[in-house]
């Protein structure tokens, strides 16, 4: 069979490597040739515009960057072709680093020490050790259940949520809408990795965040929100750092990316940023895992991690 082209539609990131590294396999565009190019077999894509892609007759496969597709659904003119998501070990390897970073800096007080240090204040307050913190996991797939293992393998206890019954050794798992009240009780650090969908924009809510454990040794409730910007409320977020439902953040993610300047979460004294910067796909390693799945097709053998449409991820 004769390999068609593949059309490159990226927005906000540059095209140059993610050109090179296809382009030693097939021929790359990054524009179709007319509305309805039938020369284009295939879509690697991030935030395409709307419309790029429902008259392409011959299109057989759309695959996405970024370990969400939810930048893939935004366009309702969707074609019904299989939507293909990352799951690369490079991509899991950053995501359980930037989590397991996170709940050490939370849980050893790298916030009150980094202000003691602005200071000059020379004070060892008390730690706790791990096993009495429990890190409450919203979302087990497969960089959730990453994080979770190297957790526990730290010594901290370990929950998780999920739509679904997912259980893990190890880890209490809670399930659906009756689980997650039960699940939040249980949590001192609550890690998000929830893919986004219909059902869970805006989760991360104020009335969600009340409900986190408040009896623990962290002297508090802390958040930290690596999946999607429009899971949270960021100003719901701001309001638990007021008023003491939350004592610290940690946010990779925003309702509004880049963050405006005029954000009051920039400078929040109990807040940590990082620009969307957990986990970046790189092309070196993406590509190829794209380039395989492309010839698996060819051949006649399934494609590997196609989204549920239904559920949306």
């Amino acid at each position: 069979m004769e390999k068609g082209r593949v059309l490159l539609a990226l927005t906000g990131i540059h095209p140059g490597r993610w050109r090179e590294l296809l382009s030693g396999e097939r021929e790359v565009v990054l524009e179709p040739d007319g509305a309805s190019d039938p020369s284009i077999t295939y879509a690697v894509v991030w935030k395409q515009r709307p419309n790029l892609l429902s008259s392409l007759p011959n299109l057989r496969a759309v695959f996405s960057i970024g370990a969400g597709v939810d930048h893939i659904f935004a366009d309702p003119t969707l074609p019904d072709v299989p939507i293909v998501k990352v799951v690369a070990d490079n991509l899991t390897q950053y995501m359980t680093e930037y989590v397991v970073w996170r709940v050490l800096d939370h849980h050893r007080q790298g916030l009150l020490y980094r202000s003691q240090q602005q200071k000059k204040i020379w004070h060892e307050p008390p730690q706790r050790p791990a096993g009495d913190i429990s890190v409450g996991i919203m979302g087990l797939g497969t960089l959730g259940r990453a994080a979770a293992s190297v957790l526990l393998s730290l010594g901290f206890a370990v929950n998780g949520w999920s739509r679904s019954d997912k259980p893990m050794k190890g880890v209490s798992t809670y399930a659906g809408e009756a689980g997650l009240i039960p699940f939040l009780n249980a949590t001192d650090i609550l890690v998000v990795l929830l893919p986004l969908t219909p059902q869970t924009q805006g989760i991360i809510n104020y009335g969600v965040l009340k409900e986190l454990r408040k009896r623990n040794g962290l002297g508090g409730s802390v958040l930290i929100n690596a999946g999607r910007g429009r899971l949270q409320k960021d100003a719901d977020i701001l309001r638990a750092l007021e008023d003491g439902t939350l004592k610290e953040a940690s946010l990779d993610v925003f309702e509004v990316e880049p963050l405006p300047k005029t954000s009051r979460l920039w400078s929040h004294p109990k807040v940590f940023v990082t620009p969307h910067a957990a986990a970046t796909s790189d092309p070196v390693h993406l590509v190829p895992i794209m380039l395989r799945q492309m010839a698996a097709l060819e051949r006649g053998e399934k494609l590997e991690n196609v989204v549920d449409r239904k559920a949306g991820y």
